[in-house]
């Protein structure tokens, strides 16, 4: 977390919504916005996040406001949390701040057949063989070696070259965000480096904040919603959060790399270096574009091949099938991606570049990229809590059009620098007290619970009830983890 609280100007809008005046800094194209109520505030203005939201909203382009969710907090050049929207007609820019290094970061959530008697007395031996076979941990490898060809059929195709390859569905491709895969990718964008460290990490976890969880929905909100998703209150599901691992990192690396002089070179004057950027349309922001596509489609593939390794865990465990066990994607939503979109802005469409980094995408009932059988109800819209509490799911809803671009928040967002968790946990065990309350944690390292502690995060009930307030999604079930396996 950055250092010293934010002292600007926060002007309340409505029960949810506060504004960074376009005045507050000279260069400003448009007005901040960040969603949250009087409850977060406090947490938010603690560190220098909405300084970063004032700095976004600098970029050429740009949309409407620079927004940020209620799990904002600081990130690199974009805060976590921060959606932008700039228009390449005008001028618009991308940034890989405004991405993240772990592209398409994500979540997926699978539910079961499952009951929690089914688990009753055996979630430490489920978790602990989730924890034996599941690759976690930094620079873990895993199962699957992708190279050459395969490669670079990966990095084109995403999930569905692993439906090729009998490791997908079509099932689980509709329940994926882009189907699993872009279809512009530009596989001669990313390094080879860049491809080096990918090889052997496509079905691992990784460390820091990926996880998965051995759920129970122990709350249904909206029972029409809950069940077009497959979730009723005592089933059992799982939560995979992952992304592209060091082949991500490295594109991200590349690209800050190779985009340090670019502002220059077209005019462009920024208030931070860490939003370097492009103009969308031209060859640098192309090629940006190309290489986080095809980062994005390793990612896809990474939870793909998580929840196949789920599935045979549990196939062995449970003596059945997954097909018998009902254990069906409901759906993986990307949360650091940028993409070219529709939206309406002062009544009229126009084709923006969506930056959503520490967001995630909340399309309505009836958009055109809701699956199909999320027509009724609106997109999932999965927000991780932490690993004491519980996690939501939602469904968005026709306002995150209106006033979000289709986004809503990605998780419970930190109030702890890891430093900072690391040096509240010591001299205590975190897997003994989540254990005190019922939670199973299996994890290769002191450091890596100390650093994910529940201290460490917001309150997600209260994140989830802003975004549910605001009409960005509405809450449809909370599930409480059971068994947690981190690297």
């Amino acid at each position: 977390m950055a250092k010293g609280g934010y002292d600007g100007p926060l002007e309340k809008l409505d029960d949810c919504v506060w504004r960074i005046p376009k005045g507050y800094k000279s260069g400003m194209r448009v007005e901040g916005r960040i969603f949250a109520d009087d409850r977060l505030m406090d947490q938010i203005r603690a560190d220098q996040a909405p300084e970063q939201v004032a700095n976004v909203a600098h970029l050429p382009g740009i949309q409407s406001a620079s927004l940020a969710m209620p799990d904002i907090h600081w990130g690199y050049g974009f805060c976590i949390g921060g959606v932008c929207a700039t228009d390449p007609e005008e001028d618009g820019v991308i940034s890989p701040g405004g991405v993240g290094y772990d592209i398409n970061c994500g979540v997926r959530l699978v539910r079961t057949n499952l009951m929690q008697d089914d688990v009753e007395g055996r979630i430490e031996a489920l978790t602990n063989l989730l924890f034996g076979r599941i690759p976690a941990g930094v620079g873990k490898s895993g199962p699957y070696d992708f190279r050459g060809k395969d490669m670079k059929n990966l990095l084109r195709d995403g999930s569905k070259f692993l439906k090729t390859q009998g490791l997908a569905t079509e099932g689980d491709l509709d329940c994926t965000e882009a189907g699993g895969g872009f279809d512009d990718a530009d596989i001669e964008a990313v390094s080879q480096k860049a491809m080096e460290r990918g090889k052997g990490q496509c079905g691992t976890l990784g460390s820091g904040n990926h996880f998965l969880e051995v759920q129970v929905v122990d709350e249904v909100v909206d029972e029409q919603a809950a069940r077009a998703m497959g979730l009723v209150e005592g089933g059992i599901a799982v939560m995979i959060h992952s992304g592209s691992r060091g082949l991500g990192y490295q594109v991200c690396d590349d690209a800050l790399r190779d985009m340090r002089k670019v502002p220059a070179r077209y005019g462009i004057e920024l208030p931070d270096r860490q939003l370097a950027c492009a103009p969308v349309d031209s060859p640098e922001g192309r090629q940006y574009l190309g290489a986080m596509r095809a980062a994005a489609n390793y990612a896809w593939a990474n939870r793909q091949l998580l929840m196949w390794q789920t599935r045979e865990v549990f196939e062995e465990f449970f003596g059945k099938n997954w097909e018998q066990l009902q254990m069906n994607l409901v759906y993986d939503v990307a949360h650091n991606i940028a993409k070219i979109e529709e939206h309406i802005v002062d009544g009229k469409p126009k084709r923006l570049c969506v930056h959503r980094k520490g967001a995630t995408r909340a399309f309505p009932p009836g958009h055109r990229e809701t699956p199909a059988r999320y027509q009724q109800i609106g997109q999932p819209v999965i927000i991780p809590g932490d690993m004491g509490t519980a996690s939501w799911v939602l469904a968005g809803q026709p306002a995150s059009m209106e006033r979000s671009f289709g986004s809503s928040c990605h998780g419970a967002g930190r109030v702890m620098s890891r430093t900072a968790a690391i040096k509240a946990a010591q001299g205590r065990r975190i897997d003994r007290e989540l254990a005190d309350q019922g939670i199973v944690a299996r994890c290769r390292s002191w450091k890596g619970l100390a650093e994910e502690q529940p201290d460490a995060y917001k309150d997600v009930s209260l994140v989830v009830d802003v975004v549910h307030r605001a009409g960005l999604a509405k809450k449809v079930a909370r599930l409480r983890p059971l068994g947690v396996v981190k690297g």
